[in-house]
């Protein structure tokens, strides 16, 4: 078996990573950043570790695809009322529209099957 190279492989710790804030321009998002470590996957497609601020909220979406994710620390509330917290994993369907509040801040481990489109790009 072959060693791995160095540009093979990115490790980063996400207590000491620095996260990548989401343009609020072009995502209407603030408060909200992320790591992504595979250069080739579009930015919410494959696996991403998602970072919401207190009090910050994601923009109304609709799925490309299944979303899976896991909350690692902090809660988040969907629109519908549904409370997901620390050690919650999460299945959302593809075409599931909704967004997310975080009152105290959150990190979460998110996996996406596809692109997802904002409510006004969706209709």
């Amino acid at each position: 078996m072959k060693s791995i190279n160095s540009h093979e492989r990115k490790v980063v710790n996400i207590k000491t990573a620095k996260f990548t804030p989401y343009d609020t321009k072009t995502t209407g998002e603030t408060g909200t950043s992320y790591i992504k470590l595979n250069p080739t996957m579009p930015r919410d497609v494959g696996f991403y570790i998602y970072k919401m601020e207190p009090g910050s909220s994601s923009v109304p979406h609709r799925h490309g695809g299944a979303e899976e994710f896991y909350v690692i620390e902090g809660q988040l509330r969907d629109n519908d009322g549904t409370i997901y917290s620390a050690g919650d994993v999460v299945w959302l369907a593809p075409g599931t529209e909704h967004n997310s509040y975080s009152e105290n801040g959150c990190t979460v481990a998110v996996f996406s099957e596809n692109v997802e489109h904002s409510i006004e790009e969706a209709n």
